[in-house]
């Protein structure tokens, strides 16, 4: 296949790290591994753990070495849900593994499945949302402002955008699918979450044969409510993603029912993206569904189709046939993790009679992508200065300017949570103590230096205490900055 990348152990097994996880993870990850060993799947299976136990013996990434090198040698694995204690660990586990391994694009196939009664049953539900996976907000830069004012940066590059759009045309592609629908909030946050609208009208000029639909995020998530069966392909940044897959999910029976997929240029990740359900582990209740159509997603990327095709089918003839775990089954008619995992494998051969498993071909790996190529011209023609102060605006004001005078720097305005404070103009601002504080070059032609930031940053810093600057630059003529809601858009510098 154009996307695997795995190896193969000395017997010509297909070596694949199995991390059980945490709560009912151990329970699901048993059934799934009886159900693809009993298929015949040439799978040499390496155990390794991560989560709730690693985090409680000290290791602050919850991943302890011997898994990490596991997978960077099996490139492939197939992973129970894992927790972060409350009390331990700094970081997600989760996050840990797909930063460490740049598994770039989440997969996350969301599809009505027969004997499963939701209140959208019987409207063909059949789509895959495909997300930014490693930056956006899910980079976790947090800094504490103020006592009373956080701040997460939303970091998403072009690099990022491109490759996740890339990704998701070319599983359109694999899966005969005939739209993809990039969803954003551009409207509003227009150079980061605009970067991803605008990389993928770009790139779309390059799949002729796909038709490329663009939508805001929020109009995404009512339409799903709506007219699922619409959309073929969602493609999205991290946060939005996180979203609105858990959204579609619901539509189909939910989180006992939704497998998902981290691929990375070099390694895959295969996953339920259900919690561990602490209150059900260890009492064989748990739904391993999730699990087991993750495990079908891992078989066709390692290059076995007709085993994908095997399980996949079976699975779908026990749901058709009425055998369903507790999270879905009519009180005291359901089967237990195990029992289902035997009314799965008793089903080899079988297919479902209405709901034929779609037929998928090898999905190509996107092209290289390349870093954008510098701007032909640059400018910084000033900074933001944000201080923090229980001042009111009409105090600051006059009070900055007066630091400023002599200086080649003029204040220009001051916003509090992005509304401008100063000069007034009338907006009724319940004003925070965190203020961010404009300052132009008052030289039009001018590029600020380093030598006159700093006195800028002296000069404030002699009066007020300051957390954060941001310069402010121009691209080939193009303001690289937002305006505050209320600021005039001057000349651009």
């Amino acid at each position: 296949m154009g996307m695997a990348n795995f190896h193969v152990d000395a017997a010509g097994k297909k070596r694949v790290t199995l991390i059980p996880g945490d709560g009912i993870g151990p329970e699901v990850t048993s059934a799934t591994r009886r159900i693809l060993d009993a298929a015949g799947a040439p799978i040499a299976w390496e155990v390794y753990e991560a989560g709730a136990s690693v985090f409680k013996r000290g290791l602050m990434t919850g991943v302890p070495e011997e898994t990490i090198g596991s997978l960077r040698s099996t490139r492939v694995a197939l992973k129970g849900p894992l927790e972060t204690p409350i009390g331990f660990g700094e970081k997600s586990a989760n996050v840990t593994l797909r930063k460490l391994f740049e598994t770039y694009g989440n997969l996350r196939p969301i599809r009505e499945l027969p004997g499963v009664n939701t209140p959208f049953s019987g409207r063909g539900i059949d789509l895959v949302v495909v997300r930014e996976n490693v930056e956006d907000l899910y980079a976790g830069i947090e800094h504490q402002q103020t006592i009373g004012v956080a701040q997460c940066l939303k970091l998403m590059s072009r690099k990022g955008c491109e490759k996740i759009v890339r990704l998701a045309f070319e599983v359109a592609l694999a899966e005969g699918r005939r739209s993809v629908t990039c969803a954003t909030k551009a409207n509003i946050m227009k150079l980061t979450e605009g970067l991803m609208k605008r990389t993928f009208e770009e790139v779309a000029k390059e799949y002729p044969q796909i038709e490329a639909r663009t939508i805001l995020i929020d109009a995404c998530a009512h339409q799903l409510v709506r007219t699922p069966e619409a959309f073929e392909v969602i493609v999205t940044s991290n946060m939005n993603g996180d979203i609105i897959s858990d959204l579609t999910s619901g539509l189909v029976g939910g989180l006992g029912f939704a497998p998902g997929a981290n691929i990375g240029a070099e390694v895959a990740i295969f996953e339920a993206v259900h919690g561990s359900a602490p209150t059900i582990a260890g009492k064989d209740l748990a739904n391993p569904s999730a699990v087991v159509l993750s495990a079908v997603m891992m078989l066709r990327h390692l290059d076995e189709p007709g085993l994908a095709l095997r399980v996949e089918n079976a699975l779908l003839a026990t749901l058709e046939q009425g055998v369903l775990t507790a999270d879905v089954a009519a009180p005291g008619a359901s089967v237990g993790t195990q029992q289902f995992a035997d009314a799965v494998i008793s089903r080899f051969g079988q297919a479902p009679t209405r709901f034929a498993a779609r037929e998928q071909r090898a999905r190509r790996a996107p092209v290289a992508v390349h870093d954008p190529i510098a701007p032909a011209e640059r400018s910084t023609v000033g900074a933001d200065v944000f201080i923090e102060s229980a001042r009111s605006p009409a105090e600051l004001g006059p009070e900055l300017e007066r630091l400023v005078e002599g200086s080649p720097l003029r204040l220009k305005m001051i916003s509090n949570r992005g509304t401008v404070v100063y000069p007034d103009n009338g907006a009724l601002t319940d004003c925070v103590d965190h203020h961010r504080c404009r300052f132009k070059l008052r030289d039009l032609t001018g590029d600020l230096t380093t030598a006159q930031l700093l006195d800028l940053l002296a000069r404030v810093g002699s009066a007020f205490r300051f957390m954060h600057v941001e310069t402010l630059q121009n691209f080939s003529g193009v303001r690289a900055y937002t305006l505050a809601q209320g600021e005039d858009d001057a000349p651009l510098r």
